[in-house]
């Protein structure tokens, strides 16, 4: 992989269109380390030249090549504009890294054998690498249901809190024993973590700023699945 003539090609593409600042956004939400600094030879543009140092500080980082591959594909679509994608996909192909991965393969999402509402609403977002949109739509479907179910009007972390655990309206255990109890507050715990460290970041924030690998994406949804799946078997009871 020929990843100066593409730092090179992809800064000279940008220079006049993005600002310092945008740069080091998104090089920093979407690569999440420290950017080093590089000699440079004929790169006179501050822009292109912070664009160098990122994707040179990428080419340095222990990991898989296909995840840098694919942190680097990530980090140049999202420096420029509609009409420059097919220019950056072109630079990126002549450096030797391909913009169609096995991200698009469906493969690793049948693999997972994930819970039918997660086929239903997110698997198309999921293929064309939509990361971010597939997770928050999980958690939204997610909500959603477990309102319905327990006639409850609270939303997101709330909802949780309220509807499971040993005095919520949404049982999966007698809720007799200690066992019983600790199950039920697992869930209520772990539905409301869901909603606070994912749902609620990506109904805020912008999805620039706030990237979601292909690797967390399945990670995520197979968390969702679980909770789905816990929400099947639950009982609605509410003691008169």
């Amino acid at each position: 992989m020929n990843y100066k003539l593409i730092a090179i090609e992809i800064g000279d593409l940008i220079k006049w269109d993005i600002s310092i600042n945008e740069i080091n956004r998104r090089g920093s939400a979407i690569l999440s380390f420290k950017r080093e600094t590089f000699p440079k030879e004929g790169i006179i543009s501050e822009r292109a030249s912070l664009v160098y140092d990122w994707i040179m500080t990428l080419a340095k980082k222990r990991m898989n090549n296909d995840e840098r591959n694919e942190l680097l594909v990530q980090f140049c679509l999202r420096l420029v504009t509609e009409e420059q994608v097919s220019k950056v996909k072109k630079i990126l192909k002549d450096g030797g890294v391909h913009t169609t991965t096995n991200s698009t393969n469906p493969t690793d999402f049948h693999d997972r054998q994930l819970h039918q509402e997660i086929h239903k609403h997110c698997k198309q977002l999921y293929l064309n690498q939509h990361y971010f949109h597939a997770v928050f739509e999980a958690c939204k479907v997610y909500n959603k249901m477990v309102r319905d179910k327990s006639q409850e009007v609270k939303d997101g972390h709330s909802l949780m809190l309220a509807v499971w655990g040993p005095d919520g309206v949404l049982k999966i255990t007698p809720c007799r024993s200690d066992t019983d109890h600790n199950v039920q507050n697992g869930i209520k715990f772990l539905s409301a973590g869901i909603m606070q460290a994912v749902r609620n970041p990506t109904a805020h924030e912008p999805a620039v700023d706030w990237p979601i690998s292909k690797q967390d994406c399945l990670d995520i949804l197979s968390f969702m699945s679980f909770l789905f799946r816990k929400l099947d078997d639950a009982v609605y009871y509410k003691e008169m």
